[in-house]
């Protein structure tokens, strides 16, 4: 009885790139990455717009509030945020070295969004300047001044994204690269070449000349 030697077949470039995002902890990083990014991201951008500060101001031998929000006090956290997510999105469009200079690149803003919402929640400048402001008095400050929760609500949301970097950073390697595939799927297919008008057919002809072709002229 003979013996038929089992010959390994080469695995096409689609079947390897499904193989790797199937490695282990390939899916769920690229899930937890997606989710930590986007979540933190979001995070950020709303708890910036909130009021971080308030206290009162001095006016015309009374007091009035003044407060302001994140973006008054610091714009980093929510620029950071947004380049944060377009590191996000890009993790997808690179590879290799450009794959994790990006996956740096998403790390570091989380974590400078983060820096800055901490230094954020112990920042009494926007209030002294809007306290100058309402007053006429540039040397006006805030009395009873406090801060909100939500300059630390901001710090979580920037650890998000410093997580999704970090996630990128260990398992990008192993994340499937949608720059192939769409090369793929949007190449243009050559154009079809009508066939030749036959003389012997009134109706090609007729074709032809609704194309702008010449009938007459030989393929």
């Amino acid at each position: 009885m003979g013996y038929v030697s089992a010959v390994p077949v080469p695995q096409p470039r689609a079947a390897r790139v499904g193989a790797a995002a199937a490695a282990p902890g390939g899916r769920r990083s690229l899930a937890a990455a997606l989710l930590l990014g986007a979540l933190g991201a979001t995070v950020v951008l709303l708890s910036a717009g909130q009021i971080w500060a308030e206290g009162t101001a001095s006016v015309g031998g009374g007091t009035v509030p003044v407060e302001a929000d994140g973006g008054t006090v610091t714009g980093v956290p929510t620029a950071l945020a947004i380049v944060g997510l377009a590191a996000l999105v890009a993790v997808f469009a690179v590879r290799r070295a450009g794959r994790t200079l990006v996956s740096g690149l998403l790390a570091l803003s989380g974590a400078g969004a983060a820096v800055a919402a901490f230094l954020g929640a112990s920042d009494s400048n926007a209030l002294d300047a809007e306290a100058a402001r309402i007053s006429g008095d540039t040397a006006a400050t805030v009395s009873g001044l406090a801060h909100t929760a939500w300059p630390y609500v901001t710090a979580v949301g920037a650890l998000l994204i410093l997580a999704a970097g970090l996630l990128a950073l260990r398992f990008g390697t192993r994340w499937p690269t949608m720059g192939g595939r769409y090369e793929r799927a949007g190449a243009p297919r050559a154009a079809r070449r009508a066939p030749a008008a036959s003389p012997d057919r009134p109706e090609d002809l007729w074709k032809a000349l609704d194309r702008g072709e010449d009938p007459t002229r030989e393929g």
